[in-house]
């Protein structure tokens, strides 16, 4: 069994909107791993990663009450409860620095490991001082049909994305460095076999992806599997579900049997939203034990239905919430703590066809934050900038993954809601060119528009949200009849394409040997995503607040916020086409007040999104 991604999803509640749901939560998951020991005679759990960060109850802890040495942390409180095998960092678990994460895990009862985050390299992966056990041989005894047992050893390891120093450089350069994830296994999969693994599993945060091995490799399921002496792959970092939909593309993949190579595979959703399971049917031959059979499925905890409810499918496990009840209330008062006032609710169910008030709100923050930094400054007086995405946009996420924030109070919960992340604030100074490129990036989310067409799908699926950015300072329009210049991984793909017009600053066309200073977040500043002109060698401010911080910071010192974004983007007019993009059903409540568009209702959409249909 198999979970990943949990993100400190223990109950079956939303902090954002404060409220109870039925799609997430650790408890609800627990319930299908008590089931399935209750009909199983032999079974392991096992826990893929990022388990420390995603959610307010995270960042209680992280900012609020602190993890000395001895204390515990509610998600490892959890996973003790549920009772795990083994489990190995994500890329998450180093958001809140390196010394937290170990204070984190050191009380956990089960092995946390890592084959490829490494203190120290030696020549070869296998001469490394790694930052936790590489791997770790499990000795159990398996019951056969007979009912007799046997002894047998699990060999697991772990494996985290490369790109965490990327994404974590801050607390992580000078202290770590991380390998190739298959370069890894190819070393160490020997070794556990000579220690007498009889099959050996990988937790594996990363995801199913390129079919070929690549150097430094984010979603390296695929190569991986073909590792000689692998048995079993547990994948993550996704946010999807295999097997599933959306992989049946890809060589080696079998999307219908869950299987990477012909070896038993899954990756099990995100937030607890389903269990993993491999069924393994083991034969003793030749003085060793084999897989004869397999089997990949999921279980999930909800149903969402046609009419957009959604049906818990279990119900929560007492011991786990009895396990974190504690934080779970403290978490409550720390979301509801009053922050300032809002004259108009703030939502993001439009905000990748339009300017959007709530990615205005976290651009406005972030402006006057850098202002004040860059005083005195050899950058003062440079014109300044403030990139920021919608980061709750729907997508893999689903219907209800929106800001909606009501008018009136505004508590921690709603600034969370508005800034998931715990990025700090940063600032690079670029050129003109590189700036049009970072709006070239964005604009990647669109798909190719017919002029005339009717009825084109608008966005791209496979393009996250959070890669959106939207700069204000500068205004601009984007061409959809153009081909997108870059794909959703911000790889080059139409060198020609230029979707960016009328580019300009304070009514000046923006050329490119002008300079801009861009607020914007350590993720992006640091490489996140392959932005043009933000690959880390641009920085000139690291602030120590994270960017939720400096939107508190700028929501109490204003009081009273007016959201109102100023349109200084828009989609190019193209007479007689019309486009279609799916939001969330909550929209329709804020539907008159997007005068700006020519907007009307299209139907239903799948997974409980609704569908409009929008007049360029």
């Amino acid at each position: 069994m198999g979970t990943t991604d949990l993100h400190v999803h223990i109950y079956p509640y939303d902090y954002y909107t404060d409220r109870p749901v039925d799609t997430v939560g650790l408890a609800r998951t627990a319930a299908h791993i008590a089931g399935i020991r209750a009909e199983a005679t032999n079974s392991m759990l096992f826990d893929n990663g990022d388990f420390l960060q995603g959610n307010p109850m995270g960042d209680y802890i992280a900012y609020e009450r602190g993890m000395q040495d001895g204390d515990m942390h509610p998600i490892i409180q959890a996973m003790n409860a549920v009772g795990f095998d083994a489990s190995t960092l994500g890329n998450h678990e180093f958001n809140y620095g390196l010394d937290f994460a170990m204070r984190s895990i050191a009380g956990a009862e089960f092995p946390v490991i890592s084959a490829n985050i490494v203190r120290s390299l030696g020549a070869r992966p296998t001469e490394d001082a790694t930052l936790v056990a590489p791997f770790v041989v499990l000795e159990r005894m398996l019951t056969d049909g007979a009912g007799m047992a046997h002894p047998i050893r699990v060999g697991v390891i772990g494996f985290t994305p490369p790109q965490v120093m990327t994404w974590d450089r801050r607390h992580l350069e000078g202290k770590v460095v991380v390998r190739d994830i298959v370069e890894t296994a190819r070393a160490w999969v020997p070794v556990m076999k000579a220690e007498g693994a009889d099959i050996v599993i990988a937790l594996n945060h990363s995801g199913i992806g390129e079919p070929g091995h690549v150097a430094g490799q984010e979603n390296a399921a695929v190569p991986l599997a073909a590792v000689e002496g692998l048995d079993v792959v547990m994948a993550g970092h996704q946010h999807l579900l295999f097997p599933g939909p959306g992989f049946e593309t890809i060589a080696g993949v079998d999307a219908d049997k869950g299987t990477i190579h012909g070896k038993p595979a899954v990756m099990g959703g995100f937030w607890g939203s389903h269990l993993g399971v491999i069924d393994l049917l083991l034969e003793w031959a030749d003085g060793g034990w084999r897989i004869v059979g397999h089997e990949s499925t999921l279980r999930p905890i909800s149903r969402r239905n046609d009419d957009r409810t959604v049906t818990p499918l279990v119900e929560s496990e007492r011991n786990v919430l009895d396990a974190v009840a504690t934080e779970h209330r403290a978490t409550l008062r720390y979301i509801r703590r009053a922050v300032g006032w809002t004259s108009a609710p703030l939502f993001s169910y439009f905000a990748l066809v339009a300017d959007d008030p709530s990615v205005q709100l976290v651009a406005n923050a972030q402006m006057w934050y850098v202002a004040e930094m860059l005083k005195g400054t050899p950058h003062e007086g440079v014109p300044l900038l403030s990139a920021a995405a919608p980061l709750k946009a729907g997508g893999r996420a689903g219907p209800d993954h929106y800001t909606d924030v009501p008018a009136g109070e505004i508590a921690i919960k709603h600034v969370a809601d508005l800034y998931l992340f715990p990025n700090r604030l940063r600032a690079v100074r670029i050129s003109g060119a590189d700036l049009r490129g970072w709006l070239e990036r964005s604009a990647g989310l669109f798909n190719r528009i017919e002029p005339g067409g009717r009825n084109q799908m608008l966005l791209n699926p496979d393009f996250p949200s959070y890669h959106f950015d939207v700069i204000d300072g500068v205004t601009y329009q984007i061409d959809l009849s153009q081909p997108p210049r870059f794909d959703a991984k911000g790889k080059l793909i139409a060198p020609d394409s230029w979707r960016i017009l009328d580019l300009a600053w304070q009514g000046r066309p923006v050329t490119d040997d002008m300079e801009f200073v861009i607020a914007t977040n350590s993720y992006r500043a640091g490489g996140g995503g392959e932005f043009p002109g933000a690959r880390g060698d641009t920085i000139i401010l690291e602030a120590p607040d994270t960017n939720r911080d400096v939107l508190v910071r700028y929501i109490a010192e204003q009081g009273t916020i007016d959201p109102t974004a100023d349109n200084n983007w828009r989609l190019a007019p193209l007479p007689g086409t019309t486009v279609l993009f799916d939001t969330g059903p909550r929209a329709m409540r804020y539907l008159d007040q997007m005068t700006a568009l020519r907007l009307e209702p299209a139907g239903d959409a799948p997974g409980g999104f609704i569908r409009f249909r929008l007049a360029l």
